[in-house]
């Protein structure tokens, strides 16, 4: 029997009270379907890097390459400025592991919940593919005349054929294989940014001769978002560049109940991938045993299914699901009705 190898990053604020609860769903998961794992903690994080002023040690990326998974807790200390812990974390890890799908199920699992009228779980069921490792993202720009009135300041998209076409073909590939109305829509914005989503446009129908089951469309991302709010159900598979990824995947966040249930994955198809919840650190509520467990729970279903045990995910799955129907009184942290390790000691017992 194959013992996985987890690498843990519990991180800032209230990522360790969150990764605790997911490390015990995952113990009760392994005895239940009987696979073996172990787990290496890192403290890459805030504390560390106010302690020693160095965000990852240089062996952190070959040392992690070496691990089946990693799960992460949250980045973002009070104390750090902004974008330091980011793009030395998150992003850093994401680009050298080539982490280059973003991965973000939208799926309501109570209609409680649902900030939007008369929508119940069969209307809100869909995944968000987002191009993971170029885009605006990539860091490229410069200022011209910095601090003058004439200030340039530049940001470039950066996409590359080989960049978009293997985001393009992983989409194609999980919908016929994860989806049941195997639809996929390109999201964009083809009729302003004439370079990058020409290029997005054109490799997207030709990658999908290769899949005559699977029906496509396009839309706008400022559509997406309407439609998003009004008809969520017209969406099955939803792909789409770094930047426009990261903001429809938070208004899905909301319309499935908020970041409390909300769980990502960073996906590298042939090396190590990353999951996590995408809330954030969430400082203010740290230490007080009340931010909602269940969006790192989730991460732990979704690395599950990645590292090959489908069922133990679909089991960890299906018990949030339980909770969130027959005990939660809100999804937001301190309205649930239980305390942050109670919520984790639900989901192990309906385990």
């Amino acid at each position: 029997m194959k013992t996985y190898k987890i690498a843990v990053i519990p991180g800032d604020g209230t990522g360790p009270e969150v990764v605790r609860e997911g490390l015990k769903v995952l113990q009760a998961a392994a005895q239940k379907s009987g696979f073996k794992y172990e787990t290496v903690h890192y403290d890459f994080g805030g504390e560390r890097y106010l302690k020693t002023k160095e965000v990852l040690p240089p062996t952190a990326v070959k040392e992690l390459k070496t691990f089946d998974a990693i799960y992460l807790g949250a980045i973002g200390h009070p104390d750090v400025k902004p974008g330091i812990l980011e793009k030395g974390i998150l992003l850093k890890l994401r680009f050298d592991l080539d982490q280059y799908i973003n991965l973000r199920p939208v799926k309501l699992y109570d209609e409680r919940f649902c900030p939007l009228k008369n929508k119940t779980p069969k209307d809100i069921d869909f995944v968000v593919v987002r191009e993971n490792s170029e885009g605006l993202y990539k860091g490229l720009g410069e200022f011209q005349k910095k601090g003058t009135k004439d200030e340039v300041a530049l940001q470039v998209s950066h996409n590359t054929r080989k960049g978009v076409e293997r985001c393009i073909r992983y989409a194609f590939e999980y919908t016929r294989k994860n989806r049941k109305r195997k639809e996929l829509t390109l999201c964009g914005k083809t009729n302003v940014l004439t370079y990058a989503f020409d290029l997005w446009e054109r490799t997207f129908y030709e990658v999908a001769k290769e899949y005559p089951d699977v029906k496509t469309q396009y839309t706008h991302v400022d559509a997406t978002t309407m439609w998003f709010v009004k008809n969520p159900e017209w969406f099955d598979v939803i792909v789409t560049d770094n930047m426009f990824g990261d903001i429809i995947t938070d208004l899905g966040a909301m319309i499935q109940g908020g970041m409390g249930i909300a769980a990502g994955g960073n996906i590298n198809p042939e090396g190590v991938s990353m999951f996590e919840p995408i809330g954030g650190s969430a400082p203010k509520y740290t230490g007080k045993n009340v931010i909602n467990p269940l969006a790192a729970i989730c991460a732990v279903s979704m690395l599950l299914s990645q590292i090959g045990e489908e069922k133990a995910g679909t089991a960890v799955e299906n018990s949030v699901i339980a909770v969130v129907r027959e005990k939660l009184k809100d999804l937001a942290a301190g309205k649930m009705g239980y305390s942050t390790s109670e919520v984790g000691d639900l989901v192990v017992k309906n385990l």
